[in-house]
């Protein structure tokens, strides 16, 4: 039986190259699972895994996502009530956020407690934080099952001035150093949200899709 992966189209985010990446790693499973980029909430309704990508500033995202009449209701109603596995990508993970403090304080989703804060690496280093960067995990996950950590494990690709500060260590799944400790994945329950890119991270985030395609929380 089809699955159907429903990748969120809201006017923000590399939709093709997520899109891509998760077609390549549908193939790599040889899984009939179909991924639909979409801006329709009845199709968010019926899918069995959601995405939500996402670049630029978090006021913009915000105010894109609520500008999509019913997506806002149709991704809780099926993601919070209905238990389907949900990955968040870059500003994605960071709209699951209490607030996000760019230019001002906005309301965000409230999936994951704590603020969107400015990065401020220390030691001369530049903000935007871009390029690459192995990580730490903080704990185990399913996602990030089969992915080697630390200063020899597989890199990540980051672009971000920003992150999210959990305010509930439960919540913090793994992080990299960048002139300062940098949160790379948050989740609860049936959520989960990487800051780096999967789709550019090569193995790493082919291996982390896989993982999110076979996940049952």
């Amino acid at each position: 039986m089809t699955s159907t992966v429903a990748i969120i189209d809201y006017g923000s985010g590399n939709l093709r190259s997520a899109a891509k990446a998760f077609e390549r790693s549908v193939r790599a499973l040889r899984s009939e699972i179909e991924v639909n980029v979409t801006s329709d909430p009845d199709a968010v309704r019926k899918a069995d895994r959601i995405v939500l990508p996402g670049v630029g500033a978090f006021e913009d995202c915000m105010n894109g996502l609520l500008a999509v009449r019913g997506m806002r209701a149709a991704m809780e109603e099926r993601v919070l009530k209905g238990g389907v596995p949900f990955l968040g990508i870059c500003v994605g993970m960071q709209l699951m956020a209490t607030e996000g403090h760019e230019k001002g304080v906005f309301a965000g989703l409230n999936w994951i407690m704590g603020p969107v804060v400015r990065l401020e690496p220390r030691g001369g280093l530049k903000v935007p934080h871009m390029g690459w960067n192995t990580l730490r995990f903080t704990q185990p996950h399913p996602l990030l099952a089969n992915i080697p950590d630390g200063e020899a494990g597989l890199h990540a690709y980051f672009v971000h001035s920003y992150h999210l500060a959990p305010t509930d260590d439960r919540q913090l799944f793994a992080v990299a150093d960048y002139g300062q400790e940098v949160t790379a994945c948050v989740g609860r329950d049936n959520i989960f949200g990487t800051q780096f890119h999967p789709e550019k991270s090569q193995t790493l985030g082919l291996t982390l899709i896989e993982n999110f395609l076979e996940w049952t929380p």
